[in-house]
């Protein structure tokens, strides 16, 4: 139902901009398509590696190093994991709930997910060239402990 909802106001709202400017909407349009169709291929490199992965492992495989009975090792695995990915954030979510949907654990998902998004152990090099090592450790440091603390203040919330 919420999907509809969005639909619909998107479509009313292209409409109202095309009213108000056609020009201008068809160029954001173009625009649009065309930032789509620079991160397609990647989105779909990803999609199909997620894909693989999940067909590869079980619902039982993923239980058993990211499930709830996992505790802090999982939590830690999964934050070790999400350190070394690089993966974008419109597919870090679905990805998130794929690995919810066969057995990861909650706490688990947030460390993976907050690590990915702010630990960069693949960029790293490139973070430390532009800002120094000193900075960059400093900052993924803190991004880890973070991610640690979003995993415990998860779990306490959905023990709640």
């Amino acid at each position: 139902m919420d999907t509809i909802v969005l639909y619909v106001a998107v479509l009313a709202l292209f409409a109202l901009s095309l009213a108000k400017d056609r020009k201008k909407t068809r160029a954001a349009l173009a625009k649009g398509l065309k930032a789509f169709e620079g991160i397609l291929p990647q989105l779909l490199t990803v999609l199909a590696l997620i894909a693989a992965a999940l067909a590869l492992l079980d619902p039982a495989t993923i239980g058993r190093f990211l499930g709830e009975g996992t505790g802090w090792i999982g939590v830690a695995v999964a934050g070790a994991i999400g350190s070394i990915t690089l993966i974008p954030g419109f597919v870090a979510f679905p990805l998130a709930g794929e690995l919810m949907r066969n057995g990861a654990g909650v706490p688990q998902v947030a460390a993976f997910v907050s690590t990915l998004m702010m630990v960069g152990v693949v960029t790293f090099p490139l973070e430390a060239s532009i800002f120094g090592k000193r900075a960059a450790l400093a900052r993924n440091g803190l991004a880890l402990a973070f991610s640690f603390l979003a995993a415990t203040f998860v779990s306490w919330v959905v023990s709640l």
